[in-house]
């Protein structure tokens, strides 16, 4: 099947990013009355970062609102062709705060299990946040993670090696 010369390709180049960014910008500004919203791209990883004073109703609860609109955001950039990958949205480091508390959070319960020779449960989470833990841990010689229950309880049990009975 020959290609259809007229249709737009995806882009990778800044002006999609700018277009995406434009998008959220107009969108926040609607969600957050008389809010000055400042938005910056970064067209190597993908990510749009939002910043201002009070965008607590942008990011929601559990950030559930951030993610919705990165979701709308990059379902017209499929449609429109912008860019050619998923687009990171994160509002006030609230993504990269959480990774990290994620992050220390599943750290500090892997030495403690190493620790003390048994098993720790933590509290459930999404597949994302438990992407991250597994990703984390993975490093961790001493210790084997798995996920059990289903959604929405599911949750990680980290496994010392050298377990107590």
């Amino acid at each position: 099947m020959k290609k259809n010369e007229s249709a737009k390709e995806p882009d990778n180049n800044p002006a999609g990013m700018d277009n995406m960014a434009r998008i959220i910008k107009n969108a926040l500004e609607m969600m957050c009355l008389g809010e000055k919203v400042r938005v910056s791209t970064n067209t190597e990883d993908y990510k749009i970062s939002v910043q201002g004073e009070d965008l607590g109703i942008a990011i929601g609860r559990d950030g559930k609102n951030m993610a919705a609109l990165e979701y709308l955001v990059n379902l017209i950039s499929r449609r429109k062709n912008l860019v050619d990958r998923r687009v990171t949205l994160d509002i006030k480091d609230y993504r990269k705060n959480k990774i990290e508390k994620i992050t220390g959070t599943a750290i500090n319960m892997a030495k403690k299990a190493i620790k003390e020779g048994r098993r720790i449960t933590l509290q459930p989470m999404c597949a994302y946040e438990r992407k991250i833990v597994h990703n984390t841990l993975s490093k961790f010689k001493d210790i084997k993670t798995r996920s059990r229950d289903e959604e929405p309880n599911r949750r990680i049990i980290i496994y010392p090696l050298n377990e107590v009975k």
